[in-house]
């Protein structure tokens, strides 16, 4: 049954035209389909980002900056400080200069305009340049309508293995006026993913997004308070938005600039966790 929605909805997105009435069509369509329920005008997390994702606000020119990998780091440089960022090795922009270039040993490789995609490199190994080419070939804007991706150009950037790991602990930091509100955790995200959700005092929440609920221990990072601080200054030149964070307890780095999460379709496990989830970002509904 997943398959069958799942080419249906491929071809809807063929058909249905690439322009704002279309994308927010596709948006009714896939909120409809995911939460089994209308969006509404209500402060609920997936209604916010809907509304996010179907009005002129996706196009707000900052937010399709910061959707750029690359781009994203001018951004945090300007608010925060270069120290915030992780370190650029090189841009690609065609396949002839990915097979062209002598990739470090080891490294991160991902692409600029796409969210998700990367390789991670390690002693030596060898680098998918057909994955790459398709990278360079596609657009996250006509996989999910997100038309803050629509005008990216396509890019790979290479980044260094940072805190000499491929294994990172990556903190999700949504925040609302400048405020940072709830934290989320992905374990195992390549082995059997689940999700830890946590307020920014680091008190463990009873609900999960998408992925069920971890049940490993998670220890607060030491270095919280100032990655609470970072995300606290990126994201208060946005109503809602996440902010993407790699620690090590010591140091932190952005990852990216999230404006959508999950393209507004994820559901909470259990449901009830959506309105906890939101009366703890937007205040009580």
């Amino acid at each position: 049954m997943k398959t069958i929605l799942k080419k249906l909805y491929r071809q809807l997105l063929r058909f249905v035209p690439a322009n704002h009435s279309g994308d927010n069509f596709i948006a009714f369509i896939t909120f409809l389909r995911a939460h089994r329920r209308l969006p509404t005008r209500k402060l609920f997390f997936n209604d916010v980002l809907y509304r996010i994702k179907t009005t002129d606000e996706i196009i707000d020119p900052l937010r399709v900056f910061v959707s750029d990998k690359e781009l994203v780091k001018l951004f945090v440089k300007a608010v925060v400080g270069e120290q915030f960022n992780v370190p650029t090795i090189k841009v690609l922009q065609t396949i002839e200069e990915v097979k062209g270039y002598q990739f470090p040993s080891d490294c991160c490789i991902k692409p600029t305009h796409l969210s998700g995609a990367v390789i991670l490199r390690k002693q030596n190994s060898p680098v998918d340049y057909e994955k790459i080419n398709r990278w360079l070939k596609s657009s996250h804007y006509h996989v999910n309508r997100e038309a803050n991706y629509k005008t990216l150009k396509p890019k790979v950037i290479i980044e260094p293995l940072i805190f000499d790991s491929v294994n990172l602990s990556d903190y999700k930091i949504f925040c609302y006026n400048g405020k940072p509100k709830l934290i989320q955790m992905d374990v195992d995200r390549y082995i059997e993913h689940s999700r830890k959700f946590f307020d920014p005092d680091w008190n463990e929440m009873s609900f999960s997004l998408l992925y069920p609920r971890s049940n490993r221990l998670l220890e607060k990072p030491k270095n919280l308070d100032k990655m609470l601080a970072v995300a606290s200054s990126l994201s208060s030149y946005f109503n809602f938005v996440r902010i993407d964070l790699y620690s090590n307890g010591k140091e932190c780095l952005v990852g990216e600039i999230t404006n959508c999460h999950g393209n507004a379709w994820e559901s909470f496990i259990p449901k009830s966790g959506e309105m906890i989830a939101s009366n703890m970002i937007f205040g009580k509904n």
